[in-house]
């Protein structure tokens, strides 16, 4: 048997081979490229494929450019979870932290694990592509937040207040309109206040708003009496129009791949399931079926428990066993995240329907449980059902 250590960094790998315990090949590095992954093809082409066992740590997303290849090629390749292989690795004394002694210590774990390995199996290509945008969605989301947080900080300078006269998320786009064309109070201040009511209006009417009168009143008083740090000149306009667009850009972008989520989600058989619970609307419904996956992978209801990272391993030593112990938070913080939000969703809309999981959270809470704590307890009994019922749902096709 040839076990194969793979270390992989970005946009190279460096790669050990042992046979019966023994290195066999030096630990050489290649780059991620047709040419370089001949060399290692050459190295292994005396050897059946049967013989041969790839292990590589996850690394985000390094190592997917050699994990799709060897996987074409129909190798046999173990994607390890890094920190089970730094436990692994710890078992030595000295410690070596080089690229080479790490592939070697891949290849023995390999070679070590050998029956124990279990291959990499790509997902149904909906669901790779879902999960891919799952992830470019939640990235994109993060920098929306730090560009509104950037757009509040610059109000506080330019027209203090002036996010005040806006309701909700639902008129953010109008409030970006309106900022765009009087983004200081001298603006604001330099027309009649009749004739900035009729133009606020029509700003409103493109938006599809019938709250221009109420914006536009509110905003003409607040002109009036806040205190600018800033005069209006040409930097001012820049600096505004500039978060804007990229507020628009980022908001577009965020709409689009949701839209397209929604999408893929649509054709497999589990959505319709999935968007009937309580707390699941159709932006998360497509992020909860991208970040599971397909839910047959999962053995029992536990192991998806488990891959949330909301699981509680016991802790006992001797006479001693705890009594409460923290979640693992070794799982996919991506679902993690997806599914608390689902738990937030379900404590506002307090379903009277199917609503084993908001009374279970609601019990929870009448025991005196802390919030967080009863959420999660809820999420662990929606992802149990949600197991239960999509299984039955690929049963059934």
């Amino acid at each position: 048997m040839h076990a194969i250590g793979i270390d992989v960094s970005k946009g190279k790998s460096t790669l050990a081979i042992i046979h019966d315990g023994e290195v066999v090949v030096k630990p050489f590095t290649i780059n991620h490229t047709e040419e370089d992954f001949e060399k290692l093809l050459i190295k292994i082409k005396d050897v059946d494929k049967v013989d041969i066992k790839f292990v590589m740590e996850a690394t985000g997303v390094y190592h997917l450019p050699l994990l799709t290849k060897l996987l074409e090629l129909n190798f046999f390749v173990t994607v390890e979870n890094a920190f089970l292989l730094k436990k692994y690795f710890d078992v030595s004394l000295r410690k070596v932290k080089t690229d080479s002694a790490d592939a070697v210590k891949i290849a023995r774990y390999c070679s070590d694990k050998w029956h124990e390995l279990k291959p990499y199996s790509m997902q149904d290509s909906t669901y790779q592509d879902l999960q891919f945008l799952s992830r470019q969605y939640t990235q994109q989301i993060s920098l929306k937040v730090k560009a509104k947080v950037q757009l509040s900080n610059l109000l506080e300078v330019i027209f203090p207040s002036f996010n005040n006269c806006f309701d909700n998320e639902k008129q953010y786009l109008l409030m970006l309109d309106i900022l765009e064309r009087y983004p200081h109070p001298s603006l604001v201040l330099k027309k009649s206040e009749k004739s900035f009511l009729q133009d606020i209006e029509k700003i409103a009417k493109k938006r599809g708003h019938r709250i221009g009168f109420k914006i536009a009143t509110n905003l003409y008083m607040l002109a009036k009496s806040t205190i600018s740090a800033r005069p209006y000149n040409e930097s001012t306009q820049l600096v505004v129009t500039t978060c804007v667009n990229n507020l628009r850009g980022l908001e577009k972008a965020t709409g689009d791949i949701i839209s397209h989520m929604d999408k893929l989600a649509r054709t497999l058989p589990e959505y319709d399931t999935v968007i009937d619970m309580n707390g699941v609307g159709p932006k998360i419904c497509s992020r909860l079926i991208a970040e599971v996956g397909d839910v047959r992978k999962y053995k029992f209801a536990n192991s998806l428990i488990a891959a949330a990272g909301i699981d509680t391993p016991p802790y006992q030593s001797g006479n001693f066993t705890a009594k409460s112990v923290c979640i693992s938070k070794r799982g996919n913080k991506y679902l993690r995240k997806c599914g608390y939000e689902i738990m937030k969703c379900l404590k506002t809309s307090k379903p009277k329907e199917d609503s084993a999981v908001y009374d279970y959270i609601m019990k929870k809470e009448s025991e005196g449980k802390p919030l967080k704590v009863c959420k999660i307890a809820g999420l662990n009994k929606f992802l149990r059902i949600y197991y239960a019922r999509v299984m039955e749902v690929h049963l059934q096709t």
